[in-house]
């Protein structure tokens, strides 16, 4: 939701300039560079550096918009950039949630449905990707949900300098998660439907 109001201006500030040298880098190495830095978010976290966790976090989101946009601007995309750049958001997210798990394994119940909820949803976003027609500059069609990966940032960072509010603030993100999984099957029945 928000990146699809926000992107346009996040686009012109943060990304543009830097496509004026972009073609010298590479649209994969920055995916897997937002991988590994997202895997930082681990120690940071679990040594209580907060404000390091969330701007490493912020960080990796960065490179992963980097990535995609060199990809297009420099005309280097590819199928496998746009797969390696599902897995390294899928690593990065894991990655924020085990560590929200190694700072307090009490919250391992909540820690694992956050994953499930993930998996429900990313498997949902995926299958509509599959089966309608591409109709935007991604690699494949992007059906936007109530959390995309904007909001699941937001939530992270909360839940990291927020400890106290955890547990609302994960079931809540639970909750949305979910239902962003049932709108992309509510749209894909749907389109299904008129397409018949």
């Amino acid at each position: 939701m928000l990146e699809q109001k926000y992107r346009h201006h996040y686009q012109k500030i943060f990304i543009t300039p830097i496509l004026k040298v972009g073609c010298k880098l590479s649209p994969t190495a920055i995916t897997v560079l937002s991988g590994v830095v997202g895997l930082l978010v681990i120690p940071a976290v679990y040594f209580h550096y907060p404000w390091l966790a969330i701007f490493i976090l912020a960080f990796s989101g960065y490179l992963d918009t980097l990535d995609g946009s060199v990809a297009r601007a420099c005309d280097r995309s590819s199928q496998l950039g746009g797969a390696l750049d599902i897995v390294m958001d899928r690593i990065v997210e894991s990655a924020v949630i085990f560590a929200l798990y190694l700072v307090d394994p009490s919250r391992g119940i909540a820690c694992f449905l956050m994953l499930f909820a993930n998996l429900i949803c990313i498997t949902s976003f995926l299958v509509v990707g599959i089966f309608v027609e591409q109709n935007s500059n991604k690699s494949f069609f992007y059906h936007n949900g109530l959390i995309e990966r904007a909001e699941a940032f937001i939530f992270y960072a909360l839940m990291i300098v927020l400890p106290g509010l955890f547990t609302p603030l994960a079931y809540a993100y639970i909750v949305l998660v979910l239902l962003s999984a049932f709108l992309h099957l509510r749209f894909f029945h749907f389109w299904q439907k008129d397409n018949a």
